[in-house]
């Protein structure tokens, strides 16, 4: 059997300069709200047939910030942004895995490049 995929225990306050994240397992992820906005998985931002992304990192502003995030389901988070921009759902999966910006996650996405 496999392990269950972590699920947030606790999500950190949006008006934190990072987004911050405790997992079930006890890990804590950290990313920043303008990688977090850039990795937006929705099509209007992953382009709904290209394999690139559609929006251009100069027009996302450095100070980008959610105004709330909701959870959706068991399995993602919903964040509505500044500009009203909703539609990107972050699994799980994906933020636990994926855009976390600590230092064991960094170092552990490096070793699997690498390989």
């Amino acid at each position: 059997m496999s392990p269950r995929m972590p699920t947030p225990v606790e999500v950190g306050s949006i008006v934190g300069k990072t987004f911050r994240i405790t997992w079930s397992d006890g890990h804590r992820s950290t990313c920043s709200w303008k990688a977090l906005r850039l990795a937006c998985p929705c099509a209007h931002c992953r382009g709904e047939w290209a394999d690139g992304r559609t929006v251009d990192p100069s027009s996302i502003r450095e100070d980008v910030h959610p105004m709330r995030i909701e959870r959706v389901g068991a399995y993602a988070l919903q964040p509505t942004w500044w500009d009203g921009h909703n539609t990107g759902l972050y699994t799980f999966h994906m933020l636990r895995f994926e855009l976390c910006e600590c230092v064991e996650c960094t170092a552990a996405r490096s070793a699997r490049a690498a390989r």
